[in-house]
């Protein structure tokens, strides 16, 4: 994605849709859908991986691990992709639908990725 104004945009939902899931979560499935909707029409940017990780944690939520999971590991595999700046909350997301269908040794893993991302 090249558009300064959809890269703005992406930004905006994403802070949007961390905040909306403490305070209206049944708002975040639209937030979220927005964000996957302008990521596959113009490109696939830095705030992608969010929108495909929280599509990941409803599906799982609705009883669908396995698709949920896809999405996870399609999330993960973007952050190398199309850069590291939403790494720490997606790795985050990711580490929570991913004890649901790995052992939970293997979200250790991710652990001190996450805190690098972090910090």
């Amino acid at each position: 994605m090249t558009e300064t104004t959809m890269i703005i945009a992406l930004k905006f939902l994403a802070k949007l849709e961390s905040g909306m899931n403490q305070t209206k979560p049944r708002s975040v499935p639209f937030v979220t859908q927005k964000i996957i909707e302008l990521s596959l029409a113009k490109g696939m940017s830095p705030m992608s991986p969010i929108g495909f990780v929280y599509f990941g944690a409803f599906m799982s939520k609705q009883g669908d691990f396995t698709s949920g999971y896809r999405y996870v590991k399609l999330a993960l595999s973007l952050l190398d992709k199309v850069g590291r700046e939403s790494a720490g909350e997606v790795i985050c997301m990711a580490t929570q639908v991913k004890i649901f269908v790995e052992p939970i040794q293997a979200a250790l893993e991710h652990h001190s990725d996450g805190y690098a991302a972090s910090m």
